[in-house]
């Protein structure tokens, strides 16, 4: 099997590499760098509790902080509170952290070859495979080495500066500094620990804080558009106003650990996908206004992504399915942009409705912790309600099709219990609602019931299937069949009883041409 071409080796290049591996997809990467991330905490990420997997792996897992909740205040009274459940608790963690991670993973995954300086100067597309020319650097000095790489599809994943996108001549529109914050790492104790606050009316404006592990926190203070450059000084000033605010006019002992200023940036390629080459990532997107994460984004995109290219490494005849990429991936990013888009006259606007806004303070509090609290446009699930790749409901569920699947409690044909969100990533999923599963021993109720036709009709589908019970799901009556892809959206839900509807979803969720009608 010829392997797909990764250019770029980000947090959304590395994780894209490891899912394909995952599904038995081998794949280079070309790593244009050859220095390790740089350390810095002021320039950290949220991981959705959808895509929260990737920061539990070994090493990011033990500097990844689960948030204990979200918490909005107005002039140090507290207007907003959710909690957070632990298995629905976004992680918050630096991005280097995860960016070493993943790299470790990738280096001990055989299916994976790491191209370490190796820059991507041109591509060619070919019939059934692509040819991708790069460059690298000697470590002697000597002139750089030309190399030629064959794969069966190429992914741009090089951020913002994208070769690929250039190359695809793909338009990147959008608006540039649509927001600026000036960032601050520290070591402190900050009121509500655990949770991240959203804070209006201090005397220094507004803040957020995000809690790291160990102590340690991100403050970010949007600034104004008319501010120009933000010296230590100011920053400084800004630290110590935030903390007295907070700590009765005195400013607390506290360990400064890094500073810096995000500038956030709204664009969206055009096209994603030119016949055998695709853009994710930064290469395809950028966002990060109003606490947006672009790197949950970037990791969506590869989780969607390696299954659909699976599938066509292993079995071809799937442009369906690899068109539904950009439909999917880039309508939702594009809802959320616009949401942003939206939002931003209400929240740092003057004047009219966002006059009367900051005179409640819930309101803008309301939008801004949209994003923080995983909830509304700005920081909602992946939506693709619009996919093509949906099929029918004829059984009830409070899951529509195209969104995430609820994380429940689950039991394996051979018994093993995990949790639903635990087993993405491989095969399609076949979700059997069976009340009293966890009550009975596996080997009374595995042969018993519609346990043993849907086990076989599983070994027989145009997908690899694995067929596991849950003992209950939201919305769902028993005997409910829910179809759920690799990615963990869930495509259909139906009678389990109803073999023939299971097929024809499969067989629309593969991608494959209808069969042609008898002559």
């Amino acid at each position: 099997m010829l392997p797909v071409i990764i250019v770029g080796a980000g947090p959304t290049g590395l994780a894209l590499a490891l899912a394909l591996a995952g599904h038995g997809v081998p794949s280079v990467v070309l790593d244009g760098s050859t220095d390790p991330p740089t350390s810095r905490l002021a320039r950290s990420c949220v991981l959705a509790p959808d895509v929260a997997r990737w920061g539990a792996l070994p090493g990011a897992a033990r500097e990844a902080a689960g948030w204990a909740g979200w918490r909005g205040t107005h002039r140090g009274r507290t207007v907003a509170h959710r909690a957070f459940e632990p298995a629905d608790a976004p992680l918050h963690l630096p991005q280097h952290v995860l960016e070493a991670t993943l790299r470790d993973a990738v280096v001990r995954q055989e299916l994976v070859r790491m191209a370490r300086g190796h820059r991507l100067t041109d591509f060619e597309q070919h019939g059934e495979e692509v040819l991708a020319h790069s460059v690298s650097r000697r470590s002697d000095g000597r002139p750089e080495e030309s190399r030629q790489w064959r794969g069966r599809y190429l992914v741009g994943c090089d951020g913002a500066r994208s070769t690929v996108r250039k190359l695809l001549g793909a338009p990147f529109p959008g608006r540039t500094a649509v927001e600026r914050y000036a960032v601050a790492a520290l070591r402190a104790e900050l009121p509500h620990p655990g949770e991240v606050g959203l804070h209006r009316g201090l005397p220094v404006g507004e803040v957020t804080a995000r809690p790291l592990t160990e102590g340690r926190w991100r403050l970010d203070w949007p600034l104004p558009a008319d501010e120009g450059l933000v010296t230590p000084e100011a920053l400084l000033q800004r630290v110590h106003g935030t903390l007295a605010a907070w700590h009765d006019g005195e400013v607390p002992d506290h360990e400064l650990l890094d500073t810096g200023v995000h500038t956030c940036h709204q664009r969206l390629a055009r096209a994603w996908r030119v016949d055998r080459v695709f853009l994710a990532g930064d290469a395809a997107h950028l966002l990060g206004a109003l606490g947006t994460q672009q790197v949950t984004e970037g990791l969506r995109d590869a989780e969607n992504l390696a299954w659909k290219l699976a599938v066509a490494c292993r079995e071809g005849n799937a442009e369906r399915l690899l068109d539904s990429y950009q439909t999917e991936r880039r309508g939702a990013v594009g809802r959320r942009l616009r949401a942003v888009d939206q939002a931003l006259p209400l929240v740092r606007g003057r004047g009219g409705l966002a006059t009367r806004l900051a005179g409640r303070g819930r309101g803008r509090l309301a939008l801004l912790g949209e994003a923080h609290a995983g909830q509304g446009a700005l920081g909602g699930p992946a939506d693709y309600g619009n996919s093509p790749l949906n099929g029918a409901v004829t059984a009830a569920s409070a899951t529509r099709p195209g969104t995430p699947v609820t994380d429940v409690p689950v039991t394996a044909l051979d018994g093993t219990r995990s949790r639903l969100r635990d087993r993405l990533g491989g095969p399609l999923l076949l979700v059997l609602t069976a009340p009293g599963a966890r009550v009975w021993d596996a080997r009374h109720w595995l042969s018993a019931g519609l346990m043993p036709e849907l086990a076989a009709v599983a070994e027989t589908l145009e997908l690899p299937a694995e067929l596991l019970v849950t003992e209950e799901y939201p919305g769902a009556g028993a005997h409910t069949l829910l179809v759920v892809r690799p990615d963990g959206q869930l495509t259909a839900s139906l009678p389990g009883a109803d073999q023939r509807a299971l097929r024809e979803t499969v067989h629309w969720l593969r991608g494959a041409p209808a069969p042609a009608a008898p002559r």
